[in-house]
């Protein structure tokens, strides 16, 4: 009814009234210009917008909800755009709210170790900002450098260190919300635990399906008196991800730990010329740790004494700033390096138990083998959550739908396993019709009761994390999702 509705609506009048909040400057609305917005990071889907509005505070932000709402307008928030999941992919005849402009760090103390900042903001300015006086902000997606904190708090973004410091929600002490009917509210507040309902857990990783953050404070930790990155090699993933497995047994939690195979090491040191991964390794581990001197020392040769009676060819290790940034970059250019493989390249973005990484790897091996496309892999060794990167050319008819497939039965088996569909990407339009997979219809109607709390209309991000007959068809009956139930997983 939305669409239908506003395929006949009148835009000039509605975009006067846009252009005397931002100004005109502050209103997108040329054909040409509004290509810029048809998709974010999952390029694959595109859909232009009607119009495209640019705030710069929060009073606009609401003033241009109120007029979405008055005239029963669909709109989406978009940060940066580099989102995987379709999560900023506008709908037809939508509004897009783009909080770009929105760069300001509100606030900064030291003192509570806390930072305000606007939802524009970029991931790694906050630990520019508080870096000189020790600190930092633990949440590093490999994106950090263009990504937006608003948009890390939509899609409760992870990064290297979530394994021992936790994704978005655990650094979130509290937002300014526009909701969708315009109105302004706090949730949370400037200390980690609140009396009452936990509305910035629920909020944190809704996919701007509550409504808009427009002031985020966050939590920012005392960087450790000693760090230490060690790099060691595998002539086998299995290896590999024994070692995983056998370094979180021993009572070792590393502030990170990274894997990636041999596809996704040679197209990093194709790239980048790291020198730092050996080209001929099935698989690099590289793992983090940090705390104090004492500990980190006792750690490393832990960790490596494991890592070697795991087959480990070498375990190398450093401590200054410069050498750990080296071994770090590779990896966190995996994704861009991949486009020198390929043409194009789908990623997913599953969880699984680390107890089930060898098996889930070979798994996805076989399905490389079976639908004919070369997969290469670089995750979150440490939590169990994969990124397969799906290697294909978008000009050959019929490619993407397959490759489509293939990353839905990667899904299907990490759910099948005790997994998840996501761990930091978000469902967005990408994966919604494999939500029943993982949850019952009394589950998902649960969630419905949220989303309808705050946004009764349905106009905030419309068509997103939830199934929906019309673009899912069959594939939202969990009955007709059980292609693995019969793999024998012990």
């Amino acid at each position: 009814m939305l669409v239908e509705a506003s395929k006949q609506r009148n835009w000039k009048p509605i975009i006067k009234q846009f252009e005397a909040i931002v100004g005109t400057k502050g209103v997108v609305q040329r054909r040409e210009e509004l290509i810029t917005y048809e998709c974010d990071g999952l390029a694959s889907y595109r859909q232009r917008p009607e119009v495209v509005v640019l705030p710069r505070t929060t009073e606009q932000v609401a003033e241009i909800v109120k007029v979405c709402d008055r005239n029963s307008i669909a709109f989406i928030a978009r940060g940066a755009g580099t989102g995987l999941s379709g999560g900023a992919l506008p709908t037809e005849n939508c509004v897009l709210i783009v909080t770009a402009l929105m760069r300001q760090i509100i606030d900064i103390d030291l003192e509570n170790q806390r930072v305000t900042v606007q939802p524009g903001v970029i991931n790694n300015w906050v630990t520019q900002a508080v870096s000189g006086a020790g600190f930092y902000y633990a949440p590093d997606p490999s994106s950090q450098i263009i990504c937006s904190i608003g948009g890390n708090v939509a899609e409760n973004s992870g990064g290297v260190h979530c394994l021992k410091y936790g994704v978005t929600t655990n650094h979130v002490l509290g937002l300014k919300l526009v909701l969708p009917d315009g109105s302004i509210t706090d949730v949370g507040g400037q200390i980690p635990e609140m009396p009452g309902y936990d509305l910035t857990g629920v909020f944190v990783g809704s996919e701007g399906t509550l409504g808009i953050a427009t002031e985020i404070t966050l939590k920012i930790l005392k960087t450790a008196e000693s760090i230490c990155v060690l790099l060691a090699d595998f002539t086998s993933i299995e290896a590999a991800a024994a070692a995983v497995s056998d370094i979180i047994s021993a009572g070792i939690i590393p502030a990170g730990m990274e894997m990636m195979d041999n596809l996704s090491i040679n197209a990093v040191e194709d790239v980048l010329a790291t020198n730092c991964y050996p080209r001929d390794a099935e698989a690099i581990l590289l793992v983090e740790v940090d705390g104090l001197q004492v500990e980190v020392d006792e750690m490393k040769k832990r960790i490596a004494a494991i890592c070697k009676q795991n087959g480990a060819r070498n375990v190398t290790s450093a401590k200054d700033i410069e050498t750990r940034n080296k071994l770090w970059k590779g990896r966190k250019a995996a994704f861009a390096a991949a486009g020198h493989l390929s043409p194009d390249y789908y990623v997913q973005d599953g969880v699984i138990p680390r107890t089930k990484l060898s098996f889930v790897l070979q798994e996805i091996e076989n399905l490389s083998k079976k639908y004919g496309y070369k997969i290469a892999n670089v995750f979150h060794a440490g939590d169990g959550n994969l990124h397969p990167l799906i290697l294909y050319d978008n000009a050959v008819p019929g490619a993407f739908e397959k490759v489509e497939e293939l990353g839905g039965d990667i899904l299907k088996l990490c759910v099948q396993v005790g997994g998840s569909l996501s761990g930091e990407h978000g469902i967005g339009a990408d994966k919604k019709c494999y939500m029943p997979n993982m949850f019952t219809e009394v589950d998902l109607e649960t969630m419905q009761y949220i989303r309808t709390a705050f946004n009764p209309k349905g106009l905030a991000n419309p068509d997103k994390i939830f199934p929906t007959p019309r673009t899912c068809g069959e594939a939202a009956n969990a009955q007709n999702l059980k292609q693995f139930e019969k793999v024998e997983l012990f």
